[in-house]
């Protein structure tokens, strides 16, 4: 008995060693993984910062319509269209109303409102002199001093880029390409494709440049109005 519990001893001995040892090689492994070095995480440069900003502005570009024009074109042009199925009847309806809802963008422009002493907005058109208040049954004594609206350089500069906007948001729309370009080649299909977004880029950074305070029809008012 004696020599069967020395053996018993001697052979549980050196498992021991090879559990400390085990754990030597996981704490080691552990502490020589490899780190994924800093270098990779570099931070997005500046000009990428810019180019994600200015997409993000393209992307947006129909909210800097009026809401009235930008609903008219969502529920006319389906049915002007056909769908995109135009024939020589809807075709030319088609680009009149592409007419004169760019003709909407360009005076919605110059139009304007303001908050009388009651609480009230009123709209008005700005002109050379001042803002021309539509009623005229409102009187002047509760408005504010109307030839601060008056018409300027930034108004005419916002005219024409929200009907390059609203060009640009037309082109994009598959049932207007399908009418007017019902079989249109690779080559214009790629100007279909490109002229849109370098328009909307063009224009998103103009309208950062040269930015506006007036909210006139269709555009949202703010608490300074």
């Amino acid at each position: 008995m004696s020599e069967l519990r020395t053996r018993t001893a001697s052979a549980k001995r050196p498992s021991a060693p090879v559990a400390s040892e085990a754990s030597n090689s996981s704490g080691s492994g552990s502490d020589h993984e490899p780190e994924t070095p800093k270098s990779l995480q570099r931070p997005s440069s500046f000009s990428q910062r810019a180019i994600s900003q200015t997409l993000t502005g393209t992307a947006n570009l129909a909210n800097l319509l009026p809401t009235g024009t930008l609903l008219a074109f969502q529920l006319l042009m389906p049915v002007f269209t056909n769908n995109g199925s135009c024939d020589s009847a809807t075709r030319p309806l088609t680009i009149i109303l592409l007419v004169l809802l760019s003709v909407s963008c360009f005076v919605a422009s110059f139009t304007d409102s303001v908050r009388s002493s009651d609480g009230r907005v009123f709209y008005g058109f700005a002109t050379a002199k001042g803002l021309y208040i539509f009623d005229t049954t409102v009187p002047s004594t509760s408005l504010p001093d109307l030839s601060k609206y008056k018409r300027g350089f930034i108004d005419w500069v916002h005219a024409l880029l929200s009907m390059l906007v609203f060009g640009a948001v037309a082109l994009r729309d598959k049932n207007v390409v399908s009418c007017l370009y019902p079989a249109a080649g690779h080559q214009t299909q790629e100007v279909l494709d490109i002229v849109p977004v370098g328009i909307g880029l063009i224009c998103s950074l103009l309208f950062v440049v040269f930015p506006t305070r007036r909210h006139g029809i269709g555009y949202p008012i703010t608490s300074e109005k």
